[in-house]
């Protein structure tokens, strides 16, 4: 694991904290009162950082190998990572530190112990007992390139064929050398003028280890005699081959070739083939060749007791298939199934009841590894059916394009999520246990639920149950349902803003105490969901247009143009009177020929069924503007005790009462400061026909005639279409250091100066002027140039009357500064403990209230659970703000700034989250330079400054996320979801959370020979390879073909891992592990070592009790 250079900060000794708190006490003084002093628990030491787990499909898979004893599944990458898969719930992740691809694994079956072989010619050996594997030794070959690998059951010498067509033999207890090498030239007939290619196959003889086939690229095969180091037999072939497998008995074996032809061979007939099939071949008459097909990549030949044996191979398909998708084909006896694959095949591997080579095989199953899925068929069903897969290996299914994580949610959500999940289930599954089962579960010490939202590029969200560093799917959502599809690209409506992917997914807002849902899409929609356990059938789905205009208002503009003072919004005109339309959306265009006043998506005008689960609220659509299409939407939040949805991009904000579902704001960003714009903005060249550019007159109303709602414009030459923004095209990477990035994806560059794009909002109940005494509900806003300005809301009495009265939405006039983009906001109560926004219990809405019920909603008030509402006048709150640049923290009513903390000069920062660890908060910031920082909370004290991300890209940028308890996450990959701990206590308890691999199992009995085998000499022969291979009989190895590195899984290596992760616990148990380390006594069995100890400690005890009470001198 790799160890991090951690500059832990003591409080008050470094520059920053020095210059911080002589500011903040030079503020405190200007003040003029002094604010009370708040306790503050968390230091320093609470803070390590250190990945916990890896979750997903393992990202460009390159390998795959199968322990059958300890039914653990190991797969190698491309990037140099190797992750192993236990029973559900066991999984692990380790990385080669050169990141070069696997090319092959291998197991030393049931010695809790893994060959990998790397495409920079380099073997490692891995020890799997212990939790966290690491390499122990590793062998670089400097003058051959490896192609191929066999380990024999049982052995402890492995064959490494390489490019050159030799083949070396290691020792893979001390990985050195033996001085036997099979060349090339000795192997083929002295006669052939050609070299024979690269080794792509080793195997021993089922019946006779002393015989090696082994397989030349050219379709050259040789039956080598280990002992007489010469080739017994030549199999020559004029197609080139891919694999080679034996049949159990040693008497047969069989060859997969380029031209899709599989070729059986009787050992003692080398002349020709003993058959030849095309699986995939049309048969022609007059007794011809069948025409040829693709390359079959790998051939298995597995044998069964009580039938005929199962042929497996992958690829293979005529020519003529064009388009067809990639094929595992199964040939047992008569009967051939072609199973179709969604992806690619990397490599598969039948799982069969034995380990040992020379009985009957008995296949019960097949892994397919496939470009991006594993999958698994169930030999023993008609049908071959899949086995349903219990690993998180679908979170790529669809690209992430954002995701959230929320520690510590309330208890009832993951069984709620759950039980409307399991209907989503696909049947058709094979009935039987998944059967990779080994290893064993971790202790769990974190008792508290943790959900992991994704959004993807398809539309669909995710939920997943992540407690206790495991992860399952809970449910899934497809918000674009919704919406009309186009049937093909032409049918595509012109007014979309993206070429591809609609309908992808930008932002996530949840509460998790109400259950309420809000998402932003990338065609500037936002759908606010509510949960319900019931299936319900909306007839006519509620929605609302938003016309959101960017207009500076030139000087020189006679006043008839300007907005009408009475149509500001806020001054409580009733959503009811609202001005009828000038350009209502039916018409498509403006009088200049302009796209206008279209959503960019069409909403299903025909009843839609919701399952139970999240079901469809109000979908609102910012629409075209005069040509101009609807900018992206840049921050979003929804608030359940309000009923109230707020967001906001580059053109400014909107906020929706989606109870009364009615436009309560709608303002251009500058029209948001009123007289106190302190920007000297350029006006942009104005329209002879301008709209007014704020006011409840822009919003069309969710009543227009739902098929005349989205008709296409009639000017489709004037679309102006945008590519998905960089961020979120899946599999992008822009490994950039500097990593600058634009304010927002579809501003052009002219403007991008200008305009001033809503970048964070939070609701609250708060002070929101100097004079308050009371706080009062209201929102906060943050933009991307450093302001904070804060809207009052008030809010009509609960109940009936919620539906009836108007929400009123006013400026307060208090304006903010920071220096960088708005990113986060949070409160703190007078005891500096955080106060979270309001929110309503969630209920069952679909189920209509009996007559106690409504007259509780009546008086029900907004649950709020600031401790603020019952506060006395002199209590006052703290207002954390957190930019790219800064935080700082104000005290409210007086809006003193109190703490500041300039966070980073050179870089900005990317994330920045409020978060609850040991019942105190801090701040966590993630930069864009790749450090993790924490700050205390109210002070600003740097708590943690550890550089963790030695490179930067766009979709950690997007998906990087804090939460509670120490928690954090990113996706390291398109495919995968990497954890990680800010916590200490983590760190600590980390070695017990994570699952054991190895497990002490009794190795299946050898096959019986029989009475008549043993008796006349056949059955499997034995061969002494230390005779053979050792140094007494073949001498030493050059010693500048290979060099030794000895690896750093070692004893030693362990123990410095453990020094470096997770402490002294850690330490003091691996120190009890430390005799079953050594590969050489693999052979103990655990049991033994086990007894020994255990005898050893009733001894010692024995000792002690004979010795306790005697004096030093009786001895």
């Amino acid at each position: 694991m790799r160890k991090f250079n951690i500059r832990k900060v003591l409080d008050g000794l470094t520059a920053v904290s020095a210059v911080a708190s002589a500011s903040s006490a030079a503020q405190q003084q200007q003040a003029g009162n002094r604010e009370t002093e708040i306790q503050e628990t968390l230091q320093s030491e609470h803070f390590q950082l250190c990945k916990t787990v890896r979750h997903g499909f393992p990202y460009q898979p390159s390998a795959l190998a199968f322990d059958p004893v300890q039914k653990i599944l190991a797969i190698g990458t491309q990037t140099g990572a190797l992750r192993l898969f236990g029973r559900p719930g066991v999984e692990c992740y380790c990385q080669h530190d050169s990141g070069a691809a696997v090319i092959q694994l291998q197991f030393l079956i049931n010695e809790g112990a893994l060959v990998s072989a790397l495409a920079d010619d380099t073997l490692h050996l891995w020890n799997l007992r212990q939790k966290r594997p690491a390499i122990l030794h590793s062998l670089k070959f400097n003058r051959e390139r490896i192609t191929f690998c066999h380990l024999p059951f049982q052995s402890k010498w492995l064959y490494v064929g390489t490019e050159r067509g030799n083949i070396h033999i290691v020792n893979v207890e001390s990985f050195t050398l033996s001085g036997y090498v099979i060349m090339w030239n000795k192997a083929i007939e002295l006669s052939s003028k050609t070299h024979p290619g690269p080794i792509v196959h080793i195997s021993d003889n089922p019946m006779d280890e002393g015989k090696l086939l082994i397989g030349f690229e050219s379709g050259t095969v040789v039956l080598w005699d280990l002992k007489s180091k010469k080739a017994d037999y030549r199999y020559t072939h004029d197609e080139a081959i891919h694999s080679v497998a034996w049949h159990h008995e040693g008497k047969q074996f069989i060859c997969s070739h380029s031209d899709g032809t599989l070729t059986i061979w009787n050992v003692k007939s080398p002349t020709k083939p003993f058959q030849t099939i095309t699986p995939h071949g049309k048969q022609l008459k007059d007794g011809k060749k069948p025409e040829p097909c693709k390359p079959i990549l790998k051939v298995e030949y597995k044998t069964t007791r009580s039938g005929e044996p199962f042929i497996i191979l992958s690829g293979g398909l005529s020519y003529d298939t064009v388009g067809r998708r990639p094929c595992l084909t199964v040939m047992h006896g008569k009967s051939t199934a072609v199973l179709e694959m969604d992806y690619s095949i990397v490599d598969f591997l039948t799982l069969c009841e034995t380990p040992y080579p020379n009985d009957f095989q008995e296949p019960y199953a097949v892994v397919v590894l496939l470009e991006k899925d594993l999958v698994l068929i169930d030999l023993a069903q008609n049908g071959y059916p899949i086995f349903e897969n219990p690993y998180p290996l679908t979170i790529h299914e669809s690209p992430v394009t954002c995701c959230e994580y929320f520690a510590d949610c309330p208890v009832d959500l993951i069984p709620a999520l759950y039980s409307v999940g399991a209907r989503q289930k696909r049947q058709g599954y094979s009935k039987k246990e998944w059967p990779i089962s080994g290893g064993n579960w971790g202790l769990i010490t974190q008792s508290y639920p943790e959900i992991i939202i994704t959004g993807h590029a398809d539309g669909s969200i995710k939920f997943w149950d992540a407690s206790a560093i495991t992860l399952q799917v809970l449910y899934k959502l497809k918000t674009a349902k919704v919406f009309e599809k186009s049937r093909n690209k032409d049918d595509r409506p012109n007014t979309d803003i993206v070429d591809e992917d609609p309908y992808a997914i930008q932002i996530i807002s949840w509460c998790p105490e109400s259950r309420m849902l809000c998402i932003a899409g990338v065609s500037a929609h936002v759908i606010i969901y509510r949960f319900s356990k019931q299936e319900v059938t909306t007839e006519v789905i509620p929605m609302l247009e938003v016309r959101l205009l960017y207009e500076i208002n030139d000087v020189e503009t006679p006043d008839g143009e300007q907005v009408p003072p009475s149509s500001t919004p806020g001054t409580g005109s009733n959503p009811q009177s609202i001005v009828p339309q000038s350009h209502p959306s039916t018409s498509s265009s403006s009088s200049d020929g302009l796209r206008d006043n279209v959503p960019c998506l069409k909403v299903k005008n025909s009843p839609l069924k919701q399952s139970p689960g999240y079901q469809i609220e109000l979908v609102i659509q910012l629409v075209w503007v005069s040509g101009e299409p609807p900018q992206q939407i840049t921050s979003l939040a929804v608030n359940s005790a309000y009923g109230l949805v707020v967001f906001g991009n580059c053109n400014g904000i909107a906020m929706v009462d989606y109870l009364q579902k009615t436009v309560l704001l709608n303002l251009g960003t500058i029209e948001l400061y009123g007289s106190n714009d302190p920007y000297r903005r350029e006006p942009r060249s104005p329209r002879k026909t301008r709209q007014p550019s704020g006011g409840l007159c822009d919003i069309n109303e969710g009543t227009v005639v739902p098929e005349d709602r989205c008709k296409s414009p009639t000017s489709a030459k004037m679309s102006r279409k945008l590519s998905l923004p960089t961020e979120l095209k899946p599999d992008l990477d822009v490994k950039d250091n500097s990593f600058s990035r634009s304010r927002s994806s579809s501003v052009t560059s002219i403007d991008k100066e200008s305009r001033e794009a809503i970048s964070a909002l939070h609701f609250c109940e708060t002070f929101t002027r100097k004079a308050d005494t009371s706080p009062s509900p209201c929102l906060w806003v943050g933009t991307t140039l450093g302001t904070v300005l804060v809207i009052v809301l008030n809010l009509p009495p609960g109940g009936e009357q919620r539906l009836l009265q108007p929400v009123i939405v006013s400026p307060s006039g208090t304006i903010l500064r920071l220096k960088g983009a708005i990113l986060r906001m949070a409160f703190l109560d007078t005891t500096g403990s955080l106060v979270p926004p309001a929110h309503e219990p969630w209920r069952e809405h679909n189920v209509p209230e009996d007559k106690d019920e409504k007259e509780k909603t009546k008086k029900r008030r907004p649950v709020s659970v600031s401790p603020s509402s019952s506060q006395e006048i002199s209590e006052n709150q703290y207002a954390v703000i957190c930019s790219e640049k800064q935080a700082k923290v104000i005290s409210l009513p007086s809006q003193n700034c109190i703490y500041k903390q300039n966070i980073t000069e050179t870089s900005f920062v990317l994330r920045g989250d409020i978060v609850s660890l040991n019942n105190s908060i801090c701040l966590a910031c993630f930069c864009a330079n790749g450090h993790i920082m924490t700050f205390s909370l109210p002070s600003l004290r740097p708590l943690l400054d550890v550089y963790y991300l030695p490179l930067t890209n766009m979709r950690i940028a997007r998906t990087f996320c804090f939460t509670n308890n120490g928690q954090a996450l990113y996706l390291v990959s398109p495919t995968e979801i990497q954890r990680l701990t800010y916590s200490q206590e983590t760190c600590e308890n980390l070695q017990e959370m994570l699952g054991e691999l190895f497990t002490p199992v009794e190795t299946p009995e050898a096959p019986n020979r029989g009475f008549f085998k043993g008796l006349f000499g056949g059955g499997a022969q034995s061969l002494d390879r230390e005779e053979l291979f050792g140094e007494s009989a073949s001498g030493k190895a050059s010693r500048s073909l290979a060099q030794h590195i000895p690896g750093p899984g070692g004893i030693e290596g362990v123990k410095g891992a453990a020094s470096g992760v997770v402490g002294e616990l850690a330490r003091a148990r691996l120190a009890l592990d430390e005799r079953g380390q050594k590969l050489g006594e693999l052979e103990e069995k655990t049991a033994a070592m086990l007894y020994s100890a255990d005898s050893f400690s009733k001894h010692a005890h024995e000792m002690m009790l004979k010795y306790k009470d005697k004096k030093w001198y009786q001895f």
